[in-house]
């Protein structure tokens, strides 16, 4: 991780109300997590070679899987003490609420000693395992000045191991003696070139918390098909190929009425989960007749807030642009890349991105110009107050005080 894998992602960190909503929202945002990762899909490339995946996830999970023979299965237990299931790099095992245990249908191994102190101490069960999981592996790193610290006024032993288990969903405590709280962290989502883009991604997600906050919906499904998904999401052009499983029903009994009402009147479920396949089309624009879709989800809860004119403009600009990368009419930055590489006058087909290929593509990168083939787009500097959801111009981030043309790279097709 220390040599720039780390360097292709965007991490997303919320604090929540307690660790109530900390946990609601883990749990929550837990089955969105492959979606947004096909959607944010940067990564086709790698020491050269173009290969078969669009992301980054199941390269970096099988670098830094530090299992031992004996730990991945392979021989007996003799040196070691648990069979260990996945890289310490990958998807959660668990979801955390009491209430999302029941989805919880896949082997969840954890230290049972460290389990019955969490219980002694007053931690539910369902957390209890999840700490207790996390401490089934070694440190990566140690430092000397760390070793002999009161874990009473330092969090440094537990970070340790905590902050190397690098899964889609982080939950954070609060760190000793700090005004910090509760927190979860957003981990699957892919670089992006631009700012514009990256920024939103952040801000899709940020409405998608606020939205399953506010209506109290329900994205839990049983954690196997989110695996499932993740694998799904790396392959090539996920976003236009493939089909996930992903929950209809999303109300909950405690769903207020315009939730209700976005979702088509559809009562609550108390049991269950009405899981179906879907396309990413689907699951953020909506089907009609079957599923409302996480984009006009969060319209109807921007309906509810106050905010000014300018500030909705923005936020519609994001979605306008998430939107068209979730029906494929905006490419991915991997597809983007995969065109370049493939239509260079220099590439012999043969999935070798020499170092003259990869030149061109990072000057490109950097510069914001000139395209091979037809991916050039100069879009001019949109002003505060064109607000015309149809135009392309209102696509363009907010310009700044020095207004220029530049290129979108994952250009309409």
């Amino acid at each position: 991780m220390g040599f720039g894998m780390g360097c292709c992602c965007l991490q997303m960190t919320f604090q929540a109300q307690d660790i109530t909503e900390a946990r609601y929202l883990y749990d929550q945002l837990t089955p969105l997590t492959p979606i947004v990762l096909a959607m944010s899909a940067a990564t086709p490339v790698f020491r050269g070679y173009l290969t078969d995946v669009d992301c980054r996830w199941s390269v970096i999970s099988g670098s830094v899987d530090d299992r031992t023979r004996e730990e991945r299965g392979l021989e007996p237990l003799k040196n070691d003490r648990f069979v260990i299931n996945k890289s310490r790099y990958d998807t959660i095992d668990s979801y955390l609420s009491e209430c999302s245990a029941p989805f919880n249908d896949i082997p969840l191994v954890y230290d049972e000693e460290l389990l019955q102190m969490l219980l002694d101490a007053g931690i539910d069960e369902t957390l209890g395992r999840h700490m207790a999981h996390l401490f089934i592996r070694d440190p990566v790193v140690l430092y000397g000045e760390k070793v002999d610290i009161d874990d009473e006024e330092d969090s440094d032993h537990f970070e340790n191991i905590q902050s190397t288990n690098w899964q889609n969903m982080r939950f954070k405590p609060p760190p000793p003696n700090s005004s910090i709280g509760w927190r979860i962290e957003f981990r699957p989502t892919e670089i992006q070139l631009t700012e514009f883009e990256n920024a939103a991604f952040v801000v899709f997600v940020v409405l998608l918390t606020r939205v399953i906050a506010t209506f109290k919906l329900n994205f839990l499904m049983p954690i196997s098909q989110v695996d499932a998904n993740l694998r799904t999401a790396q392959n090539r052009d996920a976003v236009l190929r493939e089909r996930f499983h992903f929950r209809q029903d999303l109300i909950s009994c405690d769903s207020p009425l315009q939730a209700q009402e976005c979702c088509g009147g559809r009562p609550c479920e108390q049991e269950g989960a009405k899981v179906a396949l879907m396309s990413i089309d689907e699951i953020v624009n909506g089907k009609a007749g079957e599923f409302a879709g996480l984009i006009p989800l969060i319209n109807s809860y921007l309906g509810t807030i106050e905010a000014d004119v300018d500030t909705h403009c923005s936020i519609r600009q994001y979605l306008k642009f998430i939107s068209l990368r979730a029906s494929g009419k905006l490419r991915t930055t991997a597809r983007w890349i995969r065109d370049f590489v493939t239509q260079h006058p220099l590439y012999q087909q043969d999935s070798v991105v020499s170092s003259a290929i990869n030149y061109d593509l990072v000057k490109l990168m950097v510069s914001g110009s000139g395209c091979i083939g037809n991916a050039v787009c100069r879009w001019p500097c949109r002003r505060a107050t064109s607000t015309s959801p149809t135009s392309r111009t209102a696509l363009a981030p907010r310009p700044s005080t020095r207004c220029r043309p530049r290129c979108w790279p994952t250009t309409l097709g």
